[in-house]
C-alpha cells in the first residue's frame, strides 16, 4: 500500500513535533533553572544504562555472522569489562576489547 504525500509529509511534521517537545521540555522548560539534586543523581545512570542496550545485540546477535553466537565477541566482550574495571579507564578497554576481537577472530582463522 503506497501512502499519498500528503499523509507523509503529515507524519513526518507530527514526528518532528513530537520530539522537539521532548527536547523543550528539559531544554526549554527547566533552561537556567537547577535541577533537583535526586535528578542528577538518576541522570548520571543514563549512560550506564543506555550502553549495554546498544552493546548486547552486537555481541550476542552479531549481524556479521548471522545471528549466531560468537564465541570472539564473547570473549572480546568479557575482556572489555574485566579491564574497564582493573584500570577504571574507558579507553584502555576499549583499545583492550578491540585488540582482542581483532586477535581472537585472527586466531580462530587459523585453526
Amino acid at each position: 500500500m503506497i501512502a499519498d504525500d500528503g499523509l507523509v509529509w503529515t507524519v513526518i511534521f507530527a514526528l518532528g513535533a513530537g520530539s522537539f517537545l521532548i527536547r523543550f521540555s528539559f531544554l526549554g522548560i527547566v533552561g537556567r533553572r537547577p535541577l533537583p539534586e535526586w535528578l542528577l543523581r538518576h541522570l548520571r545512570y543514563t549512560a550506564v544504562a543506555v550502553l549495554p542496550g546498544l552493546v548486547a545485540p552486537l555481541i550476542f546477535w552479531p549481524e556479521a555472522t548471522g545471528g549466531e553466537l560468537d564465541p570472539a565477541r564473547l570473549l572480546a566482550a568479557g575482556f572489555t569489562v574485566i579491564l574497564g574495571l582493573l584500570t577504571r579507564n574507558i579507553l584502555a578497554a576499549i583499545m583492550g576489547g578491540l585488540s582482542t576481537l581483532y586477535i581472537v577472530q585472527i586466531a580462530l582463522r587459523l585453526i
